[in-house]
């Protein structure tokens, strides 16, 4: 269990960071700045519930899960695979875990009219935080795919899903709240000629 007697440790100060597994790196690491942006991506999905909290109850109790897991993703991140025993079981995604976003993706979207235009951030505003949390989440998982690629790095298959399937669910579950209210806000190619 986690237990903070102090926030401050001055070990910060000389520009690193430790990570859960020992090693220190400098706060500029990729994958420090992958598990930081899934840090910023809770925030936003934070933001996001506390609208959603007044719209929708399932979705807000959707997102509540998914904040805690991107608790999980950060600790998966910050403890990168090695060769050394650790003295603990470090945490993962399992695919039990994707496996649960994919099914509430299909549920929201099961009842959404196809796309015919793109979809402008806006409509409700839960819809229009999940909007900033997908963009996030993808930037997200831009580093998670840039750090999986490094020589001497790793990110489990599941981790990797994890982040693509959220941007997918955090599109669809906008839509399904713009489409309980006026619906989606859509892009008008040329509109303002």
């Amino acid at each position: 269990m986690v237990k903070l007697n102090r926030i401050y440790t001055r070990t910060g100060d000389n520009g690193t960071t430790g990570l859960t597994s020992g090693p220190r790196r400098p706060k500029f690491d990729l994958r420090v700045a992958a598990y930081g942006t899934v840090d910023e991506t809770n925030a936003c999905v934070g933001l996001a519930r506390l609208h959603a909290a007044t719209e929708d109850a399932g979705v807000e109790a959707m997102l509540g899960r998914i904040s805690n897991d991107l608790f999980d993703l950060g600790a998966d991140l910050s403890t990168p695979e090695t060769d050394k025993p650790l003295a603990f079981e470090p945490l993962r995604i399992v695919q039990a875990q994707v496996d649960r976003i994919e099914a509430e993706i299909d549920a929201l979207n099961a009842d959404l009219s196809p796309l015919r235009s793109f979809v402008l951030p806006g409509g409700t505003p839960a819809a229009t935080h999940l909007h900033l949390a997908r963009t996030v989440s993808r930037r997200a998982e831009r580093l998670m795919t840039e750090l999986a690629a490094n020589e001497g790095e790793t990110v489990a298959a599941p981790a990797l899903k994890y982040i693509n399937r959220l941007s997918d669910f955090l599109f669809v579950a906008s839509r399904y709240l713009n489409a309980r209210a006026a619906g989606d806000v859509l892009w008008v190619p040329g509109g303002n000629r």
